[in-house]
């Protein structure tokens, strides 16, 4: 890996791949739902969509879309609540393209008022889309009862009185004070193609700072313990309840952040995992369940969800929960943390076969960290997890004074979906 920085001093990551023909040209920015303003919830993920809407040298989506398409590239962006990212993957030949698209997109999209105002709506329709959805507003709803009262309890689309009210101008400021030089890196894994250190020069080197910077976020304070999970429920009358649970973990810049990873694994990580086989296979209570950890700067999480007959959550719940007191009680092997080990390996490695998750597994690491570790390197943060490390985290984790607990359901009140967890009253 090549890492550089260009003139205006903006980083720059090539990880040259062997074996493809591909090559993915990802460019991530420090910024996200979190950053905003209450008047501008939902800025950022606005900003995304408007940089697909036109340039002056690429009047409208069709010829940007017609553009890439036409090599059969594949291209897309994302927000977060602390970061956004860009991306093409396409034939190495044509990489210059990727480049000179991207940096025409980002810093020369038009932000056409008439072009705004229709996509006001279309992301309106996207919220309604996730709100409607269980399954994937289950996790919305569980960061807000984690987080309420910071701005990472709130969605990353915004609502539709924020989208409807957010002025242009303070868009572009926003955008003008959070997309600069020093708050943004451009990965390119794959086949790095010939002279591509030129084309980042004239392109995304040519972008100046901007010294009104970004008001940055307020730190997740924490939160004190309560005698009852704090509970947010959207009601609606479904057979199959969507439930998640969650607990506060390590946040990502702490040591302990691989092993409540590893933790989250042995308990619903894989289909042979502890809830998998006790609440699915065994009991046949649910279709999905699982358990992963993640996290912010500050704070992470470790979040348990399942989508359950509505029938049976008393009993789902207990199996649940019994399954926690028992890694809490040190119940987990060592033949178990070190199949975990190899299965977090294994899927690394795997993940890491295309460019795009390359990009992506680099860039994210320097957004956050300010470095760059080799996959060797990662893995051995997770070798040297103990099971000390486990059995430790896992009383620290499971914490009961301080758990949320998110349902989609017919449940008409907190208080409803309450009184089927008897082992939290």
């Amino acid at each position: 890996m090549n890492s550089k920085r260009l003139k205006n001093g903006m980083r720059v990551h090539l990880v040259p791949m062997s074996g493809t023909e591909a090559v993915t040209v990802l460019v991530h920015t420090k910024v996200g739902s979190r950053y905003e303003p209450t008047h501008l919830w939902g800025a950022s993920h606005f900003i995304e969509h408007l940089m697909f809407k036109g340039t002056e040298r690429r009047p409208n989506t069709l010829d940007i879309s017609r553009e890439l398409e036409q090599y059969g590239a594949q291209f897309n962006a994302y927000t977060g609540k602390d970061k956004t990212g860009y991306y093409v993957k396409i034939d190495s030949a044509h990489g210059a393209l990727a480049v000179d698209l991207l940096h025409d997109m980002i810093f020369h999209s038009k932000y056409d008022q008439e072009e705004m105002d229709k996509e006001r709506q279309v992301i309106i329709e996207e919220i309604k889309m996730y709100e409607e959805n269980p399954i994937m507003h289950i996790h919305d709803l569980l960061e807000q009862a984690l987080y309420g009262g910071n701005t990472l309890g709130k969605n990353i689309a915004g609502d539709a009185h924020s989208m409807m009210t957010m002025k242009r101008e303070d868009i572009i400021d926003f955008r003008d004070r959070n997309y600069n030089p020093e708050s943004m890196i451009v990965t390119i894994a794959g086949k790095i193609p010939n002279g591509i250190m030129d084309v980042l020069e004239s392109t995304f080197g040519t972008v100046k700072h901007v010294e009104s910077t970004s008001d940055g976020y307020e730190d997740y304070a924490g939160r004190s313990e309560t005698e009852s999970p704090i509970i947010t429920v959207q009601n609606k009358p479904l057979e199959q309840v969507q439930l998640a649970i969650g607990f506060y973990g390590p946040g990502r810049l702490e040591k302990d952040a691989y092993a409540a990873k590893v933790l989250a694994t042995i308990l619903g990580g894989t289909m042979s995992s502890r809830l998998f086989i006790e609440v699915r296979e065994r009991r046949g209570l649910c279709y999905s369940v699982r358990a992963a950890a993640d996290g912010y700067d500050e704070i992470g999480d470790l979040v348990i969800s399942a989508g359950l007959d509505a029938s049976r959550l008393d009993v789902a719940a207990e199996a649940i929960f019994a399954e926690i007191e028992k890694v809490k009680c040190g119940e987990i092997t060592e033949d178990e943390l070190r199949y975990v080990k190899d299965n977090i390996e294994g899927s690394l490695k795997l993940r890491l076969e295309n460019s795009t998750n390359t990009a992506e597994f680099v860039g994210k690491q320097e957004l956050w960290f300010n470095e760059v570790e080799s996959l060797e390197e990662v893995l051995e943060h997770y070798k040297s997890v103990t099971l000390e490390d486990v059995n430790r985290l896992a009383n620290q984790i499971f914490d009961m004074k301080k758990i949320s607990i998110a349902a989609v359901g017919p449940y008409a009140s907190d208080k409803e979906l309450l009184k089927h967890f008897s082992m939290l009253q």
